[in-house]
């Protein structure tokens, strides 16, 4: 009885041993996945830092262009301002009786008929033909 129970526990032991050998090979196993599972972390981390960096440039970017942006917007309404003058400066000159007498009378001596100069000028064919007598 004795060797049977000598036997029973060396059965035992030999099975709790191949248990823990068998805990241990899963354990390795295990610590392997786990520190694939940090390398891929620390490259995810990495690719984060990457992206956060590559935002920051952008948004410097974006935001130094909206500056450009607000300054050439400026310098346009500016210009457009002055041009706005010169075109009102333009205006009345064309419409003055001294540009319009020379309109006509450089008409007059090109050829062209007091009909055309008065279709041209938006004055009368009496006006034309009286501006024409003067000179």
């Amino acid at each position: 009885m004795s060797d049977l129970l000598i036997i029973l526990f060396t059965v035992s032991e030999v099975v709790l041993l191949v248990i823990v050998i068998l805990f241990f090979l899963r354990l390795k196993k295990s610590e392997a996945l786990l520190s694939g599972i940090q390398a891929n972390q620390e490259g995810f981390i990495k690719r984060l830092q990457f992206n956060t960096q590559l935002e920051n440039e952008l948004v410097a970017t974006f935001e130094q262009r909206q500056q450009e942006l607000v300054a050439l917007n400026n310098e346009l309404e500016k210009k457009a301002a002055e041009l706005k003058k010169l075109i009102d400066l333009a205006s009345e000159y064309c419409q003055s009786p001294q540009f319009m007498r020379e309109i006509i009378i450089k008409g007059h001596r090109a050829g062209k008929s007091p009909i055309q100069l008065a279709k041209s000028t938006g004055l009368s064919l009496e006006e034309i033909e009286l501006i024409i007598d003067q000179f």
